[in-house]
């Protein structure tokens, strides 16, 4: 149900005990329970992923199809390497240290990343308002003001999909309901509603369990991407191949390849909500009824006709800036929006390179074994910082952990946020020590031999 008030209402509308205060208030959870409800595919395929299913969408009924659910056989094995599906290891009983790891986020926590998510936002149509400015004043200074503008705005277009990433595994639906068009606009000239953001990235979560075996339970819409880096078997007698395929990947990112880009729009709807019937209007035409459904129509059109309704609204803005304020006619406006395209593109394709392709490539789950932050402290700090915080830099040290929980924990770099990045990064590699799954008879993947192994020498390196 819209509404354009916060979740969390008003203060000193009812009184709060403290266990209401610390687990929600009342009227944020009942609000909650109705998004779900009406988002009832995200509820299920949240309810899908590994370990417990979001609290708050416990009443929605688990979903046959084939996009919102795990595909396994009647013995709960996957069809394509027919491993069982894993059941993670959470501690029981839990450890007073590591209870916080698994403590469900309050709304005061929710209402602050989604600030944070739209502060970006406002930041970033600042940041191209004086960017015209500066060239409006200084029109000799092209690649002075340019570079001042490109590589700030870069930077926060990494902050930009990291806290959109916080925020999906933690607080899924805005507080208001104008925040989802602010989640990624600057991302591409269009792309993905919110909610079928936040969807595509939970079927990601539901088919790859495993960092390592990408789309084991189903269709992932990242596969295209790991093909690239793991297509000819193991890098160390292959690594000639991927000189062929590995450097297409920064590529097909900037030209919008990844969850907020315009190219994944297109391969998403081609499979969401009707999979494989999305391809042409001829088909349309020969069985309207079997192709697109009422909830089609009515849900999934709208949405996607208003986002990116805003997201085009966006960018013929940022043309007109570059028009008359800069002394050039309406046809030229395309040379600053050209601009302010290139650097949100590096910015964006950096941040899911990273999340995508390094977190679940061989090489660098290899290199984790290593404990990077004892045997390489320099670029332990230096990627830290090119993140925007050692919080972020857990998020890639420990996203085998994020998947095993995804979410019971959610993002590490989220409880960073709220705990400290080193509590966060001990309680992570005492998770990682004891076993991300419970042991259930299949043989060790390649991803669970690596871990035991980072796992000892992290605990040798205390």
């Amino acid at each position: 149900m819209a509404t354009s008030a916060p979740l969390l209402g008003k203060q000193g509308k009812a009184a709060h005990s403290k266990a209401s205060i610390f687990y929600g208030a009342d009227e944020y959870l009942e609000e909650l329970k109705k998004k779900y409800e009406h988002d009832h595919e995200i509820a299920a395929l949240k309810n899908a992923l590994p370990g417990e299913g979001d609290p708050n969408a416990a009443g929605v009924a688990q979903s046959n199809d084939k996009m919102l659910s795990v595909q396994k056989n009647d013995e709960n094995r996957s069809l394509k390497t027919n491993r069982l599906f894993p059941t993670p290891n959470k501690p029981d009983p839990m450890p007073q240290n590591l209870a916080f790891l698994f403590t469900k986020i309050t709304p005061e926590q929710m209402i602050y990343m989604w600030n944070v998510l739209t502060a970006i936002f406002f930041t970033q149509v600042l940041m191209v308002i004086g960017y015209c400015a500066a060239l409006a004043c200084f029109p000799d200074y092209w690649w002075t003001c340019t570079l001042c503008f490109g590589i700030p705005f870069s930077y926060i277009a990494i902050q930009n999909i990291y806290i959109d990433h916080d925020v999906m595994h933690g607080a899924t639906f805005p507080v208001y309901e104008w925040q989802r068009f602010l989640t990624h606009p600057f991302a591409d000239f269009f792309s993905l509603p919110w909610e079928e953001f936040v969807l595509e990235h939970n079927r990601h979560h539901a088919s790859t369990v495993d960092l390592l075996i990408q789309g084991e339970f189903g269709w992932d819409p990242e596969e295209f991407h790991y093909a690239l880096q793991q297509w000819a078997g193991p890098w160390s007698s292959n690594w000639y191949k991927y000189l062929l395929t590995v450097p297409f990947i920064p590529v097909i990112h900037f030209f919008g390849l990844n969850d907020t880009g315009s190219l994944f729009a297109l391969e998403w709807w081609m499979h969401f909500p009707d999979e494989g019937h999305l391809m042409a209007p001829v088909m349309f035409l020969a069985s309207m009824q079997s192709l697109f459904t009422l909830r089609f129509w009515s849900k999934w059109i709208p949405r996607r006709v208003k986002h990116n309704a805003f997201v085009l609204s966006l960018w013929a803005c940022v043309w007109l800036l570059g028009t008359y304020p800069l002394g050039r006619p309406l046809s030229e406006g395309w040379r600053f929006m050209f601009t302010v395209s290139v650097f949100a593109r590096i910015g964006y394709s950096a941040a899911w390179m990273f999340i995508t392709n390094f977190t679940h490539s061989l090489p660098w789950n290899e290199f984790l074994a290593q404990d990077p932050g004892r045997t390489w402290p320099v670029l332990h700090n230096v990627m830290a910082m090119v993140l925007g915080g050692k919080h972020r830099w857990n998020e890639m040290l420990f996203h085998d952990v994020h998947h095993a929980f995804p979410n019971a924990v959610g993002t590490l770099s989220q409880r960073g946020r709220f705990h400290g990045w080193e509590k966060v990064h001990d309680a992570a590699a005492e998770v990682l020590h004891r076993g991300l799954w419970k042991p259930n008879g299949d043989e060790e993947t390649q991803m669970q031999k690596t871990q035991k192994k980072r796992s000892l020498m992290m605990k040798q390196g205390k």
